[in-house]
Protein backbone atom coordinates (compact mmCIF):
# COMPACT_ATOMS: atom_id res chain seq x y z
CA UNK A 1 0.00 0.00 0.00
CA UNK A 2 1.38 3.56 -0.09
CA UNK A 3 1.22 5.79 2.57
CA UNK A 4 1.66 9.90 2.26
CA UNK A 5 2.23 10.88 5.71
CA UNK A 6 2.87 14.65 6.63
CA UNK A 7 5.09 15.26 10.36
CA UNK A 8 5.41 19.19 10.38
CA UNK A 9 7.79 19.58 13.28
CA UNK A 10 10.71 17.52 15.30
CA UNK A 11 8.48 15.61 17.46
CA UNK A 12 6.07 14.57 14.84
CA UNK A 13 9.18 13.06 12.68
CA UNK A 14 10.35 11.39 15.15
CA UNK A 15 7.23 9.10 15.52
CA UNK A 16 7.12 9.35 11.52
CA UNK A 17 10.55 7.45 11.19
CA UNK A 18 9.33 4.71 14.11
CA UNK A 19 5.80 4.40 12.58
CA UNK A 20 7.48 4.03 9.30
CA UNK A 21 9.43 1.78 10.27
CA UNK A 22 6.79 -0.21 11.92
CA UNK A 23 4.68 0.10 8.61
CA UNK A 24 7.08 -1.93 6.76
CA UNK A 25 7.33 -4.60 9.18
CA UNK A 26 3.73 -5.56 8.93
CA UNK A 27 3.49 -4.45 4.87
CA UNK A 28 6.70 -5.41 3.27
CA UNK A 29 5.07 -4.19 -0.46
CA UNK A 30 4.90 -0.64 1.71
CA UNK A 31 5.69 3.06 -0.51
CA UNK A 32 6.39 5.94 1.67
CA UNK A 33 5.87 9.88 0.28
CA UNK A 34 6.75 12.37 3.58
CA UNK A 35 7.14 15.45 4.79
CA UNK A 36 9.52 15.37 7.43
CA UNK A 37 12.98 15.46 8.48
CA UNK A 38 16.02 13.30 9.04
CA UNK A 39 14.92 10.43 11.07
CA UNK A 40 12.22 10.19 8.47
CA UNK A 41 14.72 10.10 5.60
CA UNK A 42 17.01 7.81 6.91
CA UNK A 43 13.95 5.24 6.72
CA UNK A 44 12.44 6.49 3.56
CA UNK A 45 14.21 8.82 1.61
CA UNK A 46 13.94 12.50 0.72
CA UNK A 47 10.92 14.40 2.01
CA UNK A 48 8.32 16.36 -0.30
CA UNK A 49 9.35 19.48 2.26
CA UNK A 50 11.76 19.52 5.19
CA UNK A 51 9.93 20.41 8.62
CA UNK A 52 13.10 22.77 8.74
CA UNK A 53 10.40 25.23 6.25
CA UNK A 54 7.20 24.48 8.50
CA UNK A 55 7.34 24.99 12.22
CA UNK A 56 5.49 27.56 12.46
CA UNK A 57 3.40 28.00 15.70
CA UNK A 58 0.89 30.68 17.39
CA UNK A 59 -1.88 32.63 15.66
CA UNK A 60 0.46 35.58 15.49
CA UNK A 61 2.67 34.05 13.64
CA UNK A 62 0.57 31.75 11.82
CA UNK A 63 -0.80 34.72 9.90
CA UNK A 64 2.56 36.42 9.68
CA UNK A 65 3.25 33.50 7.58
CA UNK A 66 0.06 32.85 6.17
CA UNK A 67 1.27 33.29 2.44
CA UNK A 68 3.48 30.53 2.78
CA UNK A 69 0.63 27.81 4.79
CA UNK A 70 -1.76 28.75 2.03
CA UNK A 71 0.74 27.83 -0.49
CA UNK A 72 1.69 24.68 1.44
CA UNK A 73 -1.78 23.48 1.74
CA UNK A 74 -2.28 24.24 -2.22
CA UNK A 75 0.90 21.92 -3.09
CA UNK A 76 0.13 19.15 -0.70
CA UNK A 77 -3.13 18.58 -2.26
CA UNK A 78 -2.09 18.71 -5.77
CA UNK A 79 1.14 16.61 -4.94
CA UNK A 80 -1.41 14.05 -3.20
CA UNK A 81 -3.47 13.76 -5.97
CA UNK A 82 -0.39 13.01 -8.65
CA UNK A 83 0.90 10.31 -6.32
CA UNK A 84 -2.47 8.58 -5.55
CA UNK A 85 -1.98 7.37 -1.95
CA UNK A 86 -3.85 4.70 -0.21
CA UNK A 87 -4.22 6.91 2.54
CA UNK A 88 -3.15 10.00 4.16
CA UNK A 89 -1.45 10.41 7.83
CA UNK A 90 -1.24 13.44 9.53
CA UNK A 91 1.46 13.11 12.77
CA UNK A 92 0.17 15.73 14.89
CA UNK A 93 0.65 19.42 13.44
CA UNK A 94 -3.20 19.98 13.27
CA UNK A 95 -3.49 23.12 12.23
CA UNK A 96 -2.00 21.98 8.72
CA UNK A 97 -2.99 18.04 8.84
CA UNK A 98 -6.51 18.55 9.66
CA UNK A 99 -7.07 20.76 6.69
CA UNK A 100 -5.33 18.13 3.88
CA UNK A 101 -7.17 15.04 5.99
CA UNK A 102 -10.57 16.86 5.32
CA UNK A 103 -9.66 17.09 1.93
CA UNK A 104 -8.47 13.95 1.06
CA UNK A 105 -11.42 11.97 2.79
CA UNK A 106 -13.63 14.07 0.31
CA UNK A 107 -11.51 12.63 -2.15
CA UNK A 108 -12.29 9.37 -1.09
CA UNK A 109 -8.70 8.71 -0.14
CA UNK A 110 -8.39 7.09 3.99
CA UNK A 111 -8.12 9.94 6.03
CA UNK A 112 -6.22 9.35 9.10
CA UNK A 113 -4.65 11.57 12.02
CA UNK A 114 -1.83 10.19 14.58
CA UNK A 115 -1.39 12.19 17.73
CA UNK A 116 -4.74 14.32 18.58
CA UNK A 117 -4.93 17.72 18.95
CA UNK A 118 -5.85 19.15 22.26
CA UNK A 119 -8.88 19.29 21.60
CA UNK A 120 -9.53 18.55 25.75
CA UNK A 121 -8.36 22.22 26.01
CA UNK A 122 -9.79 24.27 23.19
CA UNK A 123 -11.17 24.40 20.12
CA UNK A 124 -13.71 21.56 20.79
CA UNK A 125 -15.74 22.25 18.05
CA UNK A 126 -13.21 20.67 15.94
CA UNK A 127 -14.64 17.34 16.96
CA UNK A 128 -18.48 17.77 14.89
CA UNK A 129 -16.33 17.66 11.28
CA UNK A 130 -13.31 15.10 12.75
CA UNK A 131 -16.63 12.81 12.88
CA UNK A 132 -17.61 13.76 9.46
CA UNK A 133 -13.77 13.25 7.73
CA UNK A 134 -11.47 11.17 9.78
CA UNK A 135 -11.23 7.30 9.08
CA UNK A 136 -9.32 7.13 11.96
CA UNK A 137 -7.72 8.90 15.08
CA UNK A 138 -4.88 7.49 17.19
CA UNK A 139 -4.12 9.71 20.23
CA UNK A 140 -1.39 8.90 22.59
CA UNK A 141 -2.18 10.81 26.53
CA UNK A 142 -3.99 7.97 29.10
CA UNK A 143 -6.23 11.21 29.94
CA UNK A 144 -7.57 11.34 26.31
CA UNK A 145 -9.41 7.62 26.72
CA UNK A 146 -12.31 9.65 28.62
CA UNK A 147 -12.26 12.67 26.74
CA UNK A 148 -13.31 10.47 23.37
CA UNK A 149 -15.57 8.20 25.19
CA UNK A 150 -17.18 11.27 26.55
CA UNK A 151 -17.72 13.44 23.50
CA UNK A 152 -18.30 10.20 20.87
CA UNK A 153 -15.82 9.73 18.23
CA UNK A 154 -16.02 5.88 18.07
CA UNK A 155 -13.06 6.24 15.19
CA UNK A 156 -10.23 7.19 18.38
CA UNK A 157 -8.10 5.24 18.87
CA UNK A 158 -6.06 4.57 21.72
CA UNK A 159 -1.98 3.66 21.02
CA UNK A 160 -0.12 4.64 23.76
CA UNK A 161 2.77 6.97 24.04
CA UNK A 162 5.73 6.52 21.36
CA UNK A 163 8.37 7.99 23.49
CA UNK A 164 7.66 4.80 25.83
CA UNK A 165 9.41 2.66 22.75
CA UNK A 166 11.85 5.26 21.23
CA UNK A 167 13.64 6.03 24.81
CA UNK A 168 13.36 2.64 26.38
CA UNK A 169 15.01 0.80 23.36
CA UNK A 170 18.19 3.44 22.92
CA UNK A 171 21.30 1.61 23.64
CA UNK A 172 23.44 2.46 26.39
CA UNK A 173 24.88 6.13 25.68
CA UNK A 174 28.98 6.74 25.74
CA UNK A 175 29.66 9.27 28.64
CA UNK A 176 30.69 12.82 27.49
CA UNK A 177 34.09 13.35 27.62
CA UNK A 178 34.22 17.25 29.42
CA UNK A 179 34.62 17.96 32.78
CA UNK A 180 33.50 16.25 36.60
CA UNK A 181 30.94 18.93 37.39
CA UNK A 182 27.67 17.63 37.17
CA UNK A 183 26.01 18.27 33.67
CA UNK A 184 22.82 20.89 33.71
CA UNK A 185 20.79 20.37 30.34
CA UNK A 186 19.41 23.00 28.91
CA UNK A 187 16.25 23.27 26.52
CA UNK A 188 15.22 26.26 24.57
CA UNK A 189 12.90 24.82 22.27
CA UNK A 190 12.43 23.44 18.71
CA UNK A 191 11.69 26.41 17.25
CA UNK A 192 13.33 29.65 16.25
CA UNK A 193 11.32 32.02 18.29
CA UNK A 194 11.54 29.58 21.14
CA UNK A 195 15.33 30.02 21.34
CA UNK A 196 15.01 33.64 21.23
CA UNK A 197 12.81 33.78 23.88
CA UNK A 198 14.11 31.31 26.15
CA UNK A 199 18.05 30.89 26.04
CA UNK A 200 19.18 34.61 26.70
CA UNK A 201 17.71 33.45 30.54
CA UNK A 202 19.44 29.77 30.26
CA UNK A 203 23.12 31.20 29.62
CA UNK A 204 23.02 33.86 31.93
CA UNK A 205 21.65 31.37 34.50
CA UNK A 206 24.51 29.59 33.68
CA UNK A 207 27.34 32.14 34.41
CA UNK A 208 25.64 32.53 37.46
CA UNK A 209 26.77 28.59 38.63
CA UNK A 210 30.15 27.45 37.57
CA UNK A 211 30.01 24.48 40.09
CA UNK A 212 27.64 23.20 36.88
CA UNK A 213 28.55 22.56 33.34
CA UNK A 214 25.61 23.63 31.44
CA UNK A 215 24.63 21.45 28.04
CA UNK A 216 22.53 23.18 25.52
CA UNK A 217 20.74 20.79 23.69
CA UNK A 218 21.11 22.55 19.72
CA UNK A 219 19.34 21.25 16.91
CA UNK A 220 21.52 21.20 13.43
CA UNK A 221 18.40 22.26 11.52
CA UNK A 222 18.01 25.75 13.37
CA UNK A 223 21.87 26.07 12.76
CA UNK A 224 24.66 27.28 14.77
CA UNK A 225 24.37 31.12 13.98
CA UNK A 226 21.13 31.21 16.23
CA UNK A 227 22.44 29.80 19.35
CA UNK A 228 25.98 32.07 19.21
CA UNK A 229 24.26 34.73 18.69
CA UNK A 230 22.79 34.36 21.25
CA UNK A 231 25.56 33.29 24.02
CA UNK A 232 27.63 36.02 22.18
CA UNK A 233 25.54 38.57 23.62
CA UNK A 234 24.71 37.32 26.94
CA UNK A 235 27.70 35.66 28.17
CA UNK A 236 30.37 38.25 29.67
CA UNK A 237 32.99 35.88 30.27
CA UNK A 238 33.46 33.69 26.73
CA UNK A 239 36.71 31.87 26.03
CA UNK A 240 38.34 31.42 22.99
CA UNK A 241 40.18 28.15 22.33
CA UNK A 242 42.79 27.11 20.98
CA UNK A 243 42.75 26.01 17.25
CA UNK A 244 43.15 22.65 18.39
CA UNK A 245 40.48 22.40 21.42
CA UNK A 246 38.35 24.01 19.24
CA UNK A 247 38.71 21.24 16.43
CA UNK A 248 38.06 18.41 18.85
CA UNK A 249 34.81 20.63 19.81
CA UNK A 250 33.71 21.06 16.65
CA UNK A 251 33.99 17.17 16.14
CA UNK A 252 32.22 16.39 19.19
CA UNK A 253 29.35 18.53 17.25
CA UNK A 254 29.59 20.69 20.38
CA UNK A 255 30.62 24.73 20.91
CA UNK A 256 32.23 25.60 24.24
CA UNK A 257 32.34 28.93 26.15
CA UNK A 258 33.42 28.39 29.82
CA UNK A 259 31.02 26.38 31.86
CA UNK A 260 28.26 26.18 28.44
CA UNK A 261 28.38 24.32 25.80
CA UNK A 262 26.40 23.47 23.03
CA UNK A 263 26.04 20.03 22.07
CA UNK A 264 23.82 19.44 18.53
CA UNK A 265 21.56 16.60 17.72
CA UNK A 266 22.13 14.52 20.82
CA UNK A 267 19.24 15.61 23.41
CA UNK A 268 18.76 12.04 24.35
CA UNK A 269 22.25 11.22 25.44
CA UNK A 270 22.60 14.66 27.03
CA UNK A 271 19.73 13.97 29.10
CA UNK A 272 20.54 10.11 29.77
CA UNK A 273 24.02 11.78 31.70
CA UNK A 274 21.95 15.12 32.75
CA UNK A 275 21.45 16.04 37.21
CA UNK A 276 18.84 18.33 36.31
CA UNK A 277 17.20 20.55 33.53
CA UNK A 278 15.96 24.00 32.20
CA UNK A 279 13.31 22.62 29.71
CA UNK A 280 11.23 24.65 27.06
CA UNK A 281 7.75 23.62 27.46
CA UNK A 282 6.51 20.91 25.00
CA UNK A 283 7.70 17.63 24.22
CA UNK A 284 10.74 17.71 25.88
CA UNK A 285 9.15 18.07 29.35
CA UNK A 286 8.15 14.44 29.40
CA UNK A 287 11.09 13.26 27.31
CA UNK A 288 13.07 15.34 30.51
CA UNK A 289 10.82 13.27 32.70
CA UNK A 290 11.02 9.87 31.00
CA UNK A 291 15.12 10.44 31.63
CA UNK A 292 14.02 10.79 35.27
CA UNK A 293 15.90 14.09 35.77
CA UNK A 294 14.39 16.90 37.81
CA UNK A 295 13.35 19.76 35.67
CA UNK A 296 11.77 23.25 35.74
CA UNK A 297 9.51 23.87 32.89
CA UNK A 298 9.78 27.81 31.69
CA UNK A 299 7.93 29.34 28.43
CA UNK A 300 7.35 32.76 27.22
CA UNK A 301 5.81 33.39 23.79
CA UNK A 302 4.04 35.87 21.77
CA UNK A 303 2.20 38.08 24.53
CA UNK A 304 -1.28 38.05 21.75
CA UNK A 305 -0.96 34.58 21.22
CA UNK A 306 -0.77 33.54 24.86
CA UNK A 307 -3.80 36.07 25.29
CA UNK A 308 -5.85 34.31 22.78
CA UNK A 309 -5.26 30.84 23.89
CA UNK A 310 -5.64 31.37 27.65
CA UNK A 311 -9.68 32.72 26.94
CA UNK A 312 -10.08 29.64 24.03
CA UNK A 313 -8.95 27.86 27.40
CA UNK A 314 -10.39 29.11 29.98
CA UNK A 315 -10.27 27.59 33.17
CA UNK A 316 -10.36 23.76 31.67
CA UNK A 317 -6.66 22.92 32.52
CA UNK A 318 -4.33 23.96 35.07
CA UNK A 319 -0.83 22.83 33.41
CA UNK A 320 1.06 23.19 30.10
CA UNK A 321 3.89 20.30 31.23
CA UNK A 322 3.03 17.04 29.90
CA UNK A 323 4.31 15.63 32.92
CA UNK A 324 1.86 17.44 34.70
CA UNK A 325 -1.24 16.84 32.55
CA UNK A 326 -0.57 13.47 32.48
CA UNK A 327 -0.36 13.41 36.56
CA UNK A 328 -2.82 16.02 36.52
CA UNK A 329 -0.55 17.58 39.74
CA UNK A 330 2.27 19.79 39.80
CA UNK A 331 5.08 17.48 39.33
CA UNK A 332 6.82 19.93 37.64
CA UNK A 333 7.10 23.93 38.22
CA UNK A 334 6.51 25.86 35.17
CA UNK A 335 7.30 29.12 35.44
CA UNK A 336 5.07 31.06 32.39
CA UNK A 337 5.03 34.22 30.39
CA UNK A 338 6.65 37.24 33.45
CA UNK A 339 6.96 34.14 36.13
CA UNK A 340 9.78 33.27 33.56
CA UNK A 341 12.42 35.55 34.85
CA UNK A 342 15.80 35.81 35.98
CA UNK A 343 15.19 35.41 39.80
CA UNK A 344 12.07 32.89 39.58
CA UNK A 345 14.34 30.92 37.23
CA UNK A 346 17.12 31.26 40.25
CA UNK A 347 14.81 30.11 42.99
CA UNK A 348 13.40 27.37 41.00
CA UNK A 349 16.81 25.82 40.01
CA UNK A 350 17.80 25.62 43.15
CA UNK A 351 15.04 23.62 44.24
CA UNK A 352 16.20 21.08 41.44
CA UNK A 353 19.36 21.12 42.31
CA UNK A 354 20.02 21.58 46.32
CA UNK A 355 16.90 20.52 47.78
CA UNK A 356 17.14 16.52 47.77
CA UNK A 357 13.23 16.12 49.36
CA UNK A 358 12.09 18.49 46.08
CA UNK A 359 14.26 16.26 43.74
CA UNK A 360 12.85 13.08 45.45
CA UNK A 361 8.75 14.07 44.91
CA UNK A 362 9.73 14.81 41.25
CA UNK A 363 11.69 11.91 40.56
CA UNK A 364 8.32 10.01 42.22
CA UNK A 365 5.75 11.89 40.04
CA UNK A 366 7.62 10.38 36.78
CA UNK A 367 6.87 7.23 38.17
CA UNK A 368 3.90 7.92 38.39
CA UNK A 369 3.62 9.14 34.88
CA UNK A 370 5.46 6.31 34.00
CA UNK A 371 2.60 3.68 34.97
CA UNK A 372 -0.17 5.88 33.37
CA UNK A 373 1.19 5.29 29.71
CA UNK A 374 1.42 1.87 30.14
CA UNK A 375 3.06 -0.74 28.07
CA UNK A 376 5.65 -0.14 24.82
CA UNK A 377 4.98 -0.78 21.00
CA UNK A 378 2.78 2.44 19.93
CA UNK A 379 4.34 2.63 16.88
CA UNK A 380 3.45 -1.10 16.30
CA UNK A 381 -0.35 -0.53 17.24
CA UNK A 382 -0.60 2.47 15.13
CA UNK A 383 0.50 0.90 12.32
CA UNK A 384 -1.97 -2.39 12.68
CA UNK A 385 -4.75 0.24 12.63
CA UNK A 386 -3.82 2.35 10.25
CA UNK A 387 -3.34 -1.37 7.70
CA UNK A 388 -7.12 -1.93 9.44
CA UNK A 389 -8.66 0.97 8.84
CA UNK A 390 -7.35 0.94 5.17
CA UNK A 391 -8.60 -2.44 4.12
Amino acid sequence: MRYYIIAGEASGELYGANLIRALREQDPQAEFRFWGGDAMMQEAGQPVRHIRDLAIMGFVEVVMHLRTVLGNISFCKRDILDWHPDAVIGIDYPGFNLKIEKWAHNHGIKAIHYISPQLWAWKKGRLKGMRKYLDRLCYILPFEQQFYAENNLPQATYVGHPLLEIIQGRPKDEPFDFDSRPIIALLPGSRKQEIKNSLHYMVRLAAQHPEYHFIVAGMSLIGPELYDSIIKKQSSNQTILPERQRTACDQRGAKQSSNLTVLYDQTYRLLSQSYAAVVCSGTATLETGLFHVPQVVCYRGNPVSIAIARALVGSRINHIALVDLIDDSNVVTELLQQDFNDERLEHEFQLITTDNANRKRMLEGYRRVEEKLGSAGASRRTAQTIIETIQ
